[in-house]
């Protein structure tokens, strides 16, 4: 054990001080490193170079259950996690923390103009049931900027998104036009959002009685009403945003482009749509 921690930390400390302060030799320690592995060993380290090769690939966003899952399916391999586990622990390989967010307390005797009509019931049966949508900050190195995006509960896609520099009714207004484009113009559709001055306005709830969908809203800053939307902006942010630091606007809008539309839509696997992607569950399911 004394040499296999030596081995893992020679890139970062001296080997000569690692072996006095563990009470080893020098010269044990490297006919340790001569002698033959063992074919567990070996294999163990070809599983560390496909953990890090797709890790590189996903921008460290999969844990350890969803990593297994992937490299099964892409490998065609058998593979369990709890091995996948131990590895991505050993060589610290995990995916990004995320910061931990805090139920804010309800207001009472709150009088909601449009009910929560979904209530937190986000196991949906059939494409086009339930659409929900919010905006989030990003920010670029022209300041803050807003993006809207719209999701299909039904697969977790993202139908509709926009990308500007002011948080107005355009704003969502241009993500649920493309949403609407996408989908084919569906009727009757629930759409969910927060309370925001832009889904209250009444040009977009005339909007929405043109198209026939049906109104429902979180309670106020209550954001575990609309948990599936918050949760896609956390992950676009942790493994898309972050990573690269603030950026110009063009090259932000290319990130989040990439995002959606290439990884998180056709290639990112859910564990809730059975490790598939939006795009693949919904073929499974047409």
């Amino acid at each position: 054990m004394k040499y296999k921690f030596i081995e893992n930390q020679s890139q970062k400390h001296c080997i000569s001080k690692m072996a006095r302060v563990l009470k080893v030799s020098r010269s044990g320690y490297y006919s340790w490193l001569l002698e033959p592995k063992s074919e567990n060993e070996i294999n163990n380290d070809k599983l560390v170079i496909k953990i890090k090769e797709y890790q590189k690939q996903l921008k460290y966003s999969y844990g350890s259950k969803r990593l297994t899952s992937h490299i099964k399916k892409e490998e065609n391999i058998s593979l369990g996690h709890n091995r996948v586990a131990k590895l991505m622990k050993k060589y610290n390989l995990g995916a990004k923390r995320k910061r931990k967010w805090k139920k804010p307390k309800e207001e009472k005797n709150l009088k909601e103009t449009i009910p929560n009509l979904l209530n937190r019931n986000f196991q949906v049966n059939k494409p086009d049931e339930v659409w929900v949508s919010d905006i989030t900050y990003i920010r670029t190195n022209s300041g803050w900027k807003y993006l809207c995006a719209i999701m299909d509960l039904f697969s977790r896609k993202i139908i509709g998104w926009s990308f500007a520099g002011l948080m107005d009714i355009s704003l969502v207004l241009n993500a649920f036009s493309m949403a609407l484009s996408n989908r084919g113009n569906p009727k009757g559709v629930m759409f969910h959002s927060d309370r925001g001055s832009q889904y209250c306005s009444m040009e977009f709830k005339n909007v929405l009685g043109k198209n026939k969908f049906i109104q429902s809203m979180s309670r106020k800053g209550n954001c575990w009403d609309n948990a599936c939307i918050e949760s896609f902006f956390k992950s676009l942010k942790y493994e898309y945003i972050y990573p690269f630091g603030i950026l110009s606007i063009h090259e932000t809008r290319i990130n989040i482009f990439e995002y959606i539309e290439i990884f998180y839509n056709r290639k990112r696997i859910h564990t809730s749509l059975g490790n598939k992607s939006p795009e693949e569950y919904e073929k499974d399911c047409a």
